[in-house]
Parts: C-alpha cells; sequence; structure tokens
C-alpha cells in the first residue's frame, strides 16, 4: 500500500477528444469528463454555490473571532487569507473556514450546508461584543478558478497574488491564491455578485466554466478538507492535518476546545490523519461520512471519508481521515469490511511523522 506520506505523484489525464476541444463553456458545465480537460488542458472557472459567506463587521469583531477560532484572526494581514475551524468544547470541529479582511469586514468562507447553524451558535456567544455576524452569500459570488488562467485574470485584475493565500483586492472583489492541485495553478474570487458576473462575461472566451464539482475534486487533491454537515463534530483539527496546513495556532489564547487540541499536540497523541485515496465507486457509495474498515480488524471501522468527488481517471478521489497503523499493512475498504478497496495516493504536502 502507498503511503500518504510520500511526495505528490503526477495525475494522468485522459486523451484529450475534439469535442473537448471545441466544445462550449455549457458543455464543460455539465459534463465531467470535459470540465476536468478544461483545467488540465487549459483554463476554467466554476460557480461555487458550495459555499457560503458570513462577514463579520463591529469594534470587537476581530476579537471576537479570535477568542472563537482555532487560528489568529486579531493579527489577520490584510494581503492575507488563513484557514480556521471551530471547534466544539470537545474539541471537534464544527467547521471549517477560509478567512481574511476585506475593508473593515472580516470574511469567513464556510460550507454552506453548515452555515445557518454555525452562524447561529457563534452568534449567541456576541454577547455584549461589539460585533455583528451578518449572511451575506446572496450578495456575492464565490468563484473558483483553476489552469492556465493568469493571462486572463490580468485583463481584469491590476495584480495578481504571487503566492497561497495571497489575497489582492479591487471594486470587483478579493481573489485569493489557493494551493495547487493536480499540477494545476487555482484561485478563488469572492465579490459583489453584479460586478463578478460582469467581469466573467469577459473571460467566457478565454476560460471555461465547469461544474462545481470540479473544484470540489481539486481541493481534494490539493489535501485540504472542508467541514461539511456529514462530518460535523467528528474530528480534532489534526485528524484533518489542519495543524500542518497552517488552520491552528498553538501560541494564542483560549477557545473552544483548545485545552483538547493543545493536549493533543504536545502528548503525541495524534494517531489519526487524513490521507489521499481513489477507491473504484461511485459518488453515491464514496461520500463525506462513509465508515472505513481495515482487513486486519474488520468488525470496527478504522476511519470515515471526509470528502469525495468523482475524478478523471474512473471512481472517486478522496480524503479518508484514518487510523496511522491502518495504513502499514492490509488494505483499506470502504463501507464494510468485504467493500471496495482504497488505493492510497500521496498527498502534495508532507505530514510530521508521530511518536
Amino acid at each position: 500500500m502507498n503511503s500518504p506520506l510520500d511526495p505528490a505523484s503526477t495525475l494522468s489525464v485522459p486523451e484529450s477528444t475534439p469535442e473537448f476541444a471545441t466544445g462550449s463553456a455549457t458543455d464543460s458545465a455539465t459534463d465531467p469528463a470535459a470540465g476536468f480537460d478544461a483545467v488540465l488542458r487549459g483554463g476554467a472557472y466554476a460557480i461555487l454555490p458550495q459555499f457560503g459567506v458570513i462577514d463579520a463587521n463591529g469594534d470587537d469583531a476581530a476579537t471576537f473571532l479570535h477568542s472563537q477560532l482555532t487560528n489568529d484572526i486579531q493579527h489577520l494581514d490584510v494581503t492575507g487569507a488563513r484557514l480556521a475551524g471551530y471547534c466544539s468544547p470537545k474539541g471537534r470541529l464544527l467547521a471549517s473556514f477560509l478567512t481574511w479582511k476585506t475593508g473593515d469586514t472580516i470574511r469567513l468562507l464556510i460550507s454552506r450546508d453548515v452555515q445557518a447553524s454555525v452562524q447561529k451558535r457563534l452568534s449567541m456567544f456576541v454577547l455584549r461584543a461589539k460585533a455583528k455576524l451578518t449572511d451575506d452569500s446572496d450578495k456575492l459570488l464565490v468563484v473558483g478558478l483553476a489552469g492556465d488562467v493568469r493571462g486572463a485574470l490580468a485583463s481584469v485584475f491590476d495584480a495578481l497574488p504571487d503566492g497561497v493565500h495571497v489575497k489582492v483586492d479591487d471594486p470587483t472583489g478579493t481573489l485569493i491564491r489557493m494551493p495547487d492541485a493536480a499540477g494545476s495553478l487555482r484561485y478563488l474570487w469572492v465579490g459583489p455578485k453584479d460586478a463578478v458576473e460582469a467581469r466573467l462575461a469577459k473571460l467566457d472566451g478565454a476560460l471555461r466554466r465547469v461544474s462545481p464539482a470540479v473544484w470540489d475534486w481539486l481541493d481534494i487533491r490539493a489535501g485540504e478538507p472542508r467541514i461539511t454537515h456529514a462530518v460535523s463534530e467528528q474530528f480534532v483539527p489534526q485528524m484533518v492535518n489542519y495543524d500542518v496546513l497552517g488552520g491552528v495556532n498553538f501560541r494564542k489564547g483560549c477557545y473552544p476546545g483548545q485545552e483538547i487540541v493543545a493536549r493533543s499536540q504536545y502528548r503525541g497523541t495524534i494517531k489519526r490523519r487524513t490521507a489521499l485515496a481513489n477507491v473504484a465507486a461511485g459518488v453515491e457509495v464514496a461520500h463525506a461520512g462513509v465508515e472505513l474498515f481495515h482487513s486486519d480488524d474488520p468488525a470496527q471501522p478504522c476511519g470515515m471519508v471526509v470528502n469525495a468527488a468523482a475524478a478523471p481517471d474512473g471512481g472517486v478521489d478522496l480524503l479518508a481521515e484514518i487510523k496511522l497503523a491502518a495504513l502499514e499493512t492490509g488494505s483499506v475498504h470502504l463501507g464494510a469490511a468485504d467493500g471496495p478497496v482504497l488505493r492510497m495516493l500521496p498527498l502534495p504536502y508532507a505530514l510530521p511523522v508521530e511518536g
């Protein structure tokens, strides 16, 4: 079994077909194969309804979020974005965010299916702080861009961010450089809906529009997990590699679950991590929340699917939270001890060696 600690491998891409080379934006948005081809052999964008946006405003907004999330929000740089998590008192992730400042607003990008419950829970703890949380999802458009997109973006933005999680702002919103995936550059563009739609119309001749599911696959290939409703409250941040990805600041003050997260880090009790894998199954079978089983201990689960998306080469690519010991020998199976076998793939980053 391949170890997820190995360097990233090269993804093989099916040969391009004439209809992929000449198809319209609509073709790429509805045909998964055309969508993968558009990203891996050219440039593409996807409108991403799977994300919601919570805006935090007020004199105490940064201080309040700093006291609730796993990362440092008080010192959030105006030129950068950060991953962060929101934990239960037991240290289990209720949600994951990408967060940044735009003007006087702190913006939180979150999985749309947990936004309402998380925003309500956070709002309960605002109390007397001068902070207000607003659902601005309907006012904003979230767009993912991947592949050979720099030329097209340069026609829209005066400058492009040059490092991962570095951002630039202009009247059409914020452009954030995301981690590469499958050898493709990636950017996230979030801004006022009308302004972004007007600029996107200018890009349609240069970039293909693809399905939002293609972006989900790219996130998985980048090794960045997203906490959705199916896995909310299942994982301590380290189980989904959030410490490695910079989503946890161990020097900041307290936040819900902080003691448990810190104890896991410093007492060497991290025995589970998230690996990248492929499985020969459909997305209706391989989806977030499905349990995993090991051939040497088939009676009890050894892990859980965090995120899953259809893959270009067939089957489903997934991020799987799993016992580290289960990666050393034997085989891991989806859904049951006799379920489809997971083929482990290398993550695009190294995990620490646990003692």
